[in-house]
């Protein structure tokens, strides 16, 4: 406990230069994703598998949903874990030490403990004295913490962000209820964003110009947070908050599984992406034809499909990564983003735009300018997705 303490008291406050950029330089060169990370458990669960105990087909779930199998967490890989280690991933690939992180956000609708905050337990496992809080925009959860990490770098308050999204949906979903058990999937994915520093040659700390499609800072060109109220209560868990909270009576009930009604959500989803990412072209003054790479939520191929030629970007030029890990809610904007970054798609000064959408209704747009990343860590560059190792 002394040691944490004395620790915590020398820590250098925010703006003192310890190795890294100052916030006053981050103000002004923008903001970079310098790594990133990603973790899924190690079982596979196929359509095949789960015809075999409900009233399903590989074939209906393929052609309903785009999904052919999903990760499912076992003893070791709760949502806890997964965030380790992709966490752990992220820091790796930035060379950034744990020590060197100011701030944690985790981004959940399933976390570890109902207290503390997941976040506290990732900080704390990694030997981090970094604040540290969860964020709950469902299944948009890492474009709300996108937008909030940037913010918070280019304002100064934090230098380096660790931001997490994880969820192990398999805690929540009812494994007899073909309605959801067919789309969902557990992971975690992790970024570390740092303060830029002023562009090469220019000392100035005043912001550069991040609208259009030129040249720029790397990091957040727009954004657009926004909700449905009238979706509200297509997608909720009944019971286990402090309104109902956990008795016996709730748990013979089945209310602390997911209830969806899935072709609103559908209906709803298609037109709230669809005007969302028109909002965010229009304030960064882009079009489609500028963006380099879309990365949607991965919740189902068909709402993808049905939103691709309302917003004028081809498949081609679209993340999806459902088709191996279905809907696995804050994790699914991450692990297609982390899946597109190593395979080398992305190119310094290219606009990737991130959309995502889930329980609220919460919608979120963010179009974010890539930058190149910074040396790997001593384990080289970040591989192939791959099982979680440790826990808690």
């Amino acid at each position: 406990m002394t040691d944490l303490v004395t620790d915590l008291v020398d820590r250098p406050t925010v703006g003192a230069t310890h190795g890294r950029t100052t916030a006053a330089a981050a103000v002004g060169g923008g903001v970079l994703i310098a790594g990133w990370g990603h973790a899924v458990p190690e079982r596979r669960v196929t359509n095949h598998d789960l015809a075999r105990h409900l009233d399903t087909s590989d074939d209906w779930i393929v052609e309903r949903t785009g999904i052919h199998e999903r990760r499912l967490a076992g003893p070791g890989e709760s949502t806890g874990p997964l965030a380790i280690a992709a966490a752990r991933m992220a820091l790796d690939r930035a060379a950034v030490t744990p020590t060197e992180v100011d701030l944690v956000i985790v981004a959940t609708s399933t976390p570890e403990r109902p207290l503390p905050a997941t976040a506290a337990l990732v900080a704390a496992e990694l030997g981090a004295t970094a604040g540290a809080f969860d964020l709950n925009a469902a299944c948009a959860g890492f474009v709300y913490g996108l937008a909030s990490a940037a913010a918070l770098v280019g304002q100064g308050v934090a230098r380096t962000v660790l931001l997490v999204g994880a969820d192990t949906m398999s805690s929540i979903i009812d494994p007899d209820d073909r309605s959801t058990a067919v789309l969902f999937g557990d992971g975690a994915a992790a970024c570390v964003l740092v303060g830029a520093g002023p562009p090469e040659g220019n000392g100035s700390t005043e912001p550069v110009r991040t609208t259009g499609a030129g040249a720029g800072a790397p990091g957040l060109v727009a954004a657009d947070l926004v909700g449905d109220p009238a979706g509200v209560d297509l997608l909720v868990v009944p019971a286990g908050g402090s309104g109902r909270p956990a008795s016996a009576e709730t748990v013979a009930g089945h209310e602390h599984f997911l209830r969806m009604d899935g072709r609103e959500v559908f209906r709803r989803a298609v037109r709230a992406v669809a005007a969302s990412v028109g909002r965010t072209l229009a304030q960064a003054g882009c079009t489609a034809d500028d963006v380099a790479l879309f990365v949607p939520h991965q919740a189902n191929a068909r709402i993808v499909d049905a939103v691709l030629p309302r917003i004028g970007i081809p498949a081609e030029r679209t993340s999806s990564t459902v088709h191996r890990f279905g809907n696995t809610s804050a994790a699914s904007i991450p692990l297609a983003l982390a899946e597109a970054a190593d395979a080398g798609t992305l190119e310094p000064g290219d606009l990737v735009l991130l959309c995502g959408f889930g329980a609220g209704l919460t919608v979120g747009s963010a179009l974010w300018r890539w930058n190149t990343p910074g040396p790997a860590g001593p384990n080289g560059p970040a591989g192939p997705i791959g099982p979680v190792e440790g826990a808690l």
